[in-house]
């Protein structure tokens, strides 16, 4: 799937993050259709409504069909942090289960469609499936991953390298969802791309500028298409052009937008 609806088109079962946690083991028809019996809901939130709410109690994780999502903290002083960005095919919640509350929010980012499964109906078939658990660990395990990647790009590399990372992964992400690798939109703001980069949003337009005037991508309002992945790599490792570090980058940003009372993104 190409183009800028790519992220409106449901993903196939057999690309959902749920389908990904058996589907590995090898097992039966059977037990693929006992996993789908146990959806609870197959919700569409519009842009701006909440999956959950950071304190409530934790029930279920959610599958993404379709659309995006983001998740964020707010803090003690109002401010917002963003923590993640999540498409079609990846799943939320898992990081409330130890705590058995949502550490977050989770908000769409446009027209979103999700499967809803409770976990306890998951932990009573991961009883029954026992390779089921195995498989839930690789997720979380994933998910341990690129909260460490998060941490290295905020720590180590200058604006350029981090949006350069950032465009990498989502597609890269994109192609295990069986979307263009190459061409997708930017469902965020440039100021949650920015807060969630640890930088400023003028950065962030500065840098996408002149990634384009390099010719390594294209921009058409929110669309955008990767024309040179292997120089765009290249930037991500530190060997491109780059931009020196400046008082922008190397800290997030100090006041991005937000109190309780408005809105996010």
């Amino acid at each position: 799937m190409n183009g800028p609806d790519q992220l409106h088109a449901p993903i196939l079962c057999s690309d959902c993050g749920i389908y990904q946690l058996c589907l590995p083991t090898g097992i039966g028809q059977a037990d693929i259709e006992l996993l789908d019996k146990i959806v609870k809901n197959r919700r569409i939130f519009k842009r701006g409504e909440y999956l959950y709410r950071l304190g409530h109690p934790f029930h279920s994780v959610y599958a993404l069909r379709s659309g995006s999502v983001k998740t964020y903290v707010l803090m003690d002083d109002g401010r917002v942090q963003i923590t993640g960005f999540h498409i079609a095919g990846e799943l939320l919640g898992l990081n409330a289960v130890n705590t058995r509350v949502y550490s977050c929010e989770a908000r769409a980012l446009e027209t979103t469609s999700v499967c809803e499964i409770p976990f306890d109906r998951l932990e009573e078939l991961g009883q029954q499936v026992p390779s089921l658990q195995y498989q839930m660990l690789r997720v979380m395990s994933q998910e341990i991953a690129y909260n460490q990647e998060l941490m290295l790009l905020l720590g180590k590399k200058n604006a350029d390298e981090r949006l350069a990372t950032y465009l990498i992964g989502l597609s890269s992400r994109f192609a295990k969802r069986s979307y263009s690798s190459t061409e997708f939109n930017l469902s965020m703001s440039r100021s949650d791309i920015g807060n969630y980069l640890g930088m400023a949003e003028e950065t962030v337009c500065r840098v996408l500028a002149r990634f384009e005037q390099e010719g390594l991508i294209s921009m058409q309002r929110r669309l955008v298409r990767l024309k040179d992945i292997e120089k765009l790599t290249a930037v991500a490792q530190g060997g491109g052009k780059a931009e020196s570090p400046s008082p922008a980058v190397g800290k997030r940003p100090q006041s991005p937008v937000s109190s309780r009372n408005k809105q996010v993104g």
